[in-house]
C-alpha cells in the first residue's frame, strides 16, 4: 500500500506531532512508538518498513493473521518464542549480512598500524553467528509442534536445514565452546582475544600471555595504590578508547591528590585519572591485545571463506529473525497487554464493504480509560460518508482512527474493534491538519489544494480518502463551492471516501446522491455549555452557535462574546 510522506506525518505513524512543544515524557506515542516492543533493530526496521508500505496481499495478510490467532490462542509457544528469541543477539541480522562482505586480504603492509580494530569487529562477528547458530536448537524445540502455515515453514527451512548443525559444527572446531557474546567492554576484548581454541597458533598463544600479564599487572596496580595511598574505593573500569583508567570518589580525597596521579578529570562526585605506571601497562595491553585480533583473524580466514559459500541460510535466518521479532515481539505481545478480546482479526474481502464495528483509536484508548467506540461502514452503494458536528465532538480523531486501523490490518496484525471486515486499499491520501508552509510558498490554503489536487490527480477505485475540513481557509463561498465539487469528483470514482466538514450545506449532497450517508457526533446543549458525548448518529443535527460556546469556554472576554451574540442575531 502506498502511503504518501504528508499522510504519514498527519496520521502519525512513525513519529507523533508536536513533539518538541511536549518534551520527551509526552505520553503520546505514534503508531510505531506503541508497537515498537521489538528486541531486535532489524524487527523494528521490518516493523517501521511494513508500517510505511502494508501489504496489499490478501494470502500473505492471512498467513500473518493465522500466525497470530495460533500465538494469541497457544501461550506455551508464545512465551517459548519470546524466550528464544531472546537467545538470539540483538544485532544478529546485520552481522548475519555483513559476511556477504570480503574484506581485503591481509598482507604485512597493512599491518603496519596494528591496531586491530578490523581483525576485532570481525572476530565479534563470528562470535554473534556462533550465539545465533548456538540458539537454533532451543528454537526448533518451541516451534516443533506448531500448526499455522508461516511457522511450519520456518521450522522446515531453518530447524531441519542440516546445513545450520553443520555450520555450527565447523565453527566449533576453531572457536572455543564457551565464548559468549558480550556487551560490556572488557569482557568483550577478552572474549576475542580467547575466541580460538588454544594451541591452534602458537605466536596467538604467546600474545596471549601478554594480553593476560598486562591485564593482571593492571589490577596488582590498583590494590598496590589502594593500600599505599589508603583509597579503599578506588575502582578500575576499562573502556574502548582509554583503557583501564581510575575513579575515585571525592570523599575518599582528604587533601589532595597525590602527584602520581595525572589526566584528573572530576565526573560528578568521582575523579577519572591515571598515573605513568598505569599508562605504560595500557599501552602494552592494547598492543597485546591488537597482537591477538590479528593473529586471530589469521585463522579464521579459512573458517570465513566456508561461511561465505553457504551465505544463503545466513541471510534466511537473519530474515526469519526479523519477521518472528516483529510477529512475536511487537503484534502478539502488544495484542497480549490489552485485555481480552479487546483486539480482533480482522477479515478482507476482494471487493466488499469496509465494516468495522466499534472501532477505537489504538493509540488514545491506551491513555483514556473511558474511550468511545465508533462504527464506518462504506460500500460501494454508499462510498462516501459526510461526518459533521461542532469542533471538539471528535472527527479528527474519528478520521485517524479508521487509516491507522485499515494500515493496521493490512500489516498484518489485529485490529481494536469488535469486528472488522475490510477491502483491501491500495493508497490512503489524507488531508488533514492547518498548516501552512512558508518554505514552499504555500499559504494555508495553498497546502491546502495542493494536497487535494495531489488526490485528485493519484486517487483510484481502490483508494481510501479522507478529508478533515476541506476549504475553510479561503472565503467561505469559494470554500463551500470547492468542497462540493471536489466530492462530486470523488463520489464518481468507486474509492471510499471519509469527509469531515463544518459546512451545513454540503449535507444536501445526500438529497442528490444516493451513495453519500451524512452522520453527526452527538452534542448536548446545558445550560450554556456543550456536552460531548463522541458518539455517532444518523442525519444532520444543528447545534446553534458552537462556535460562540466554545470561544466562552476557551476565555474570550464576556464583552466580546456578548457583542457577538447581539451581531449573530442580527
Amino acid at each position: 500500500m502506498n502511503i504518501d510522506s504528508t499522510s504519514v506525518q498527519t496520521l502519525e505513524i512513525i513519529d507523533p506531532l508536536h513533539t518538541e512543544l511536549w518534551g520527551t515524557s509526552n505520553k503520546k506515542k505514534s503508531l510505531f512508538q506503541m508497537l515498537k516492543t521489538t528486541k531486535t533493530t532489524g524487527g523494528s526496521r521490518l516493523l517501521r518498513a511494513n508500517l510505511l508500505q502494508p501489504l496489499k496481499d490478501i494470502q500473505t495478510i492471512n498467513t500473518r493473521l493465522d500466525c497470530l490467532d495460533e500465538l494469541v490462542s497457544n501461550e506455551e509457544l508464545f512465551f517459548g518464542l519470546t524466550q528464544g528469541l531472546r537467545k538470539f543477539p540483538k544485532e544478529s541480522d546485520k552481522v548475519l549480512c555483513h559476511f556477504c562482505f570480503k574484506p581485503k586480504k591481509v598482507t604485512d603492509e597493512v599491518l603496519k598500524p596494528a591496531n586491530g580494530r578490523k581483525s576485532q569487529l570481525l572476530i565479534s562477528d563470528i562470535i554473534v553467528l556462533k550465539t545465533a547458530l548456538d540458539a537454533i536448537p532451543f528454537l526448533s524445540k518451541v516451534l516443533k509442534g506448531a500448526n499455522s502455515f508461516l511457522l511450519k515453514n520456518i521450522y522446515q527451512t531453518i530447524c531441519e536445514n542440516p546445513k545450520y548443525e553443520s555450520m555450527r559444527k565447523r565453527i566449533g572446531e576453531v572457536i572455543d565452546e564457551d565464548v559468549i557474546h558480550s556487551r560490556a567492554p572488557f569482557v568483550a576484548c577478552t572474549q576475542q582475544c580467547f575466541a580460538i581454541k588454544p594451541g591452534i597458533d602458537g605466536l596467538l598463544d604467546v600474545a596471549r600471555r601478554s594480553f593476560c600479564d598486562t591485564s593482571e599487572a593492571i589490577h596488582n596496580l590498583a590494590t598496590k595504590y589502594r593500600e599505599e595511598f589508603t583509597l579503599p574505593n578506588l575502582k578500575i573500569p576499562y573502556n574502548n578508547r582509554l583503557g583501564f583508567y581510575f575513579i575515585i570518589p571525592l570523599r575518599d580525597i582528604t587533601e589532595k591528590l597525590p602527584n602520581k596521579f595525572i589526566q584528573v578529570v572530576r565526573h560528578g562526585k568521582n575523579v577519572h585519572c591515571s598515573s605513568f605506571e598505569l599508562a605504560s601497562l595500557n599501552v602494552r595491553n592494547k598492543s597485546a591485545a591488537a597482537e591477538c585480533f590479528l593473529r586471530t583473524e589469521l585463522c579464521l580466514e579459512g573458517l570465513i571463506s566456508e561461511i561465505r559459500e553457504d551465505i544463503r541460510i545466513l541471510t534466511m535466518l537473519a530474515e526469519v529473525l526479523c519477521l518472528l521479532d516483529m510477529i512475536v515481539n511487537s503484534f502478539a505481545y502488544t495484542i497480549s497487554t490489552k485485555p481480552v478480546d479487546r483486539y480482533t482479526r480482522p477479515e478482507f474481502t476482494g471487493d466488499g464493504p469496509m465494516a468495522i464495528n466499534a472501532g477505537r483509536h489504538p493509540i488514545l484508548e491506551s491513555l483514556h480509560t473511558d474511550f468511545v467506540p465508533n462504527n464506518i461502514f462504506l460500500s460501494e452503494a454508499s462510498n462516501m460518508v459526510l461526518v459533521m458536528g461542532p469542533n471538539m465532538s471528535g472527527k479528527s480523531t474519528y478520521l485517524q482512527q479508521i487509516c491507522l486501523i485499515v494500515i493496521l490490518a493490512q500489516v498484518g496484525c489485529y485490529v481494536p474493534a469488535q469486528f472488522a471486515s475490510l477491502r483491501v486499499v491500495d493508497r490512503i491520501f489524507t488531508r488533514i491538519g492547518t498548516g501552512d508552509n512558508v518554505e514552499n510558498n504555500s499559504s494555508t490554503f495553498m497546502t491546502e489544494m495542493k494536497e487535494t489536487a495531489f488526490i485528485m490527480q493519484n486517487v483510484s477505485s481502490r483508494s481510501l480518502v479522507v478529508v478533515d475540513e476541506l476549504g475553510r481557509a479561503t472565503s467561505s463561498s469559494d470554500g463551500l463551492a470547492i468542497a462540493w465539487s471536489c466530492c462530486e469528483h470523488l463520489l464518481s470514482l468507486k474509492g471510499y471516501t471519509v469527509f469531515a466538514t463544518h459546512m451545513e450545506g454540503l449535507s444536501e449532497l445526500a438529497t442528490m446522491y444516493p451513495n453519500v450517508k451524512v452522520l453527526h457526533f452527538e452534542v448536548d446543549l446545558r445550560n450554556g455549555l456543550l456536552d460531548f458525548k463522541f458518539r455517532l448518529k444518523d442525519g444532520v443535527r444543528r447545534v446553534p452557535h458552537y462556535g460562540l460556546l466554545l470561544a466562552r469556554v476557551a476565555g474570550l472576554p464576556t464583552s466580546v462574546i456578548d457583542t457577538a451574540t447581539s451581531i449573530t442575531s442580527r
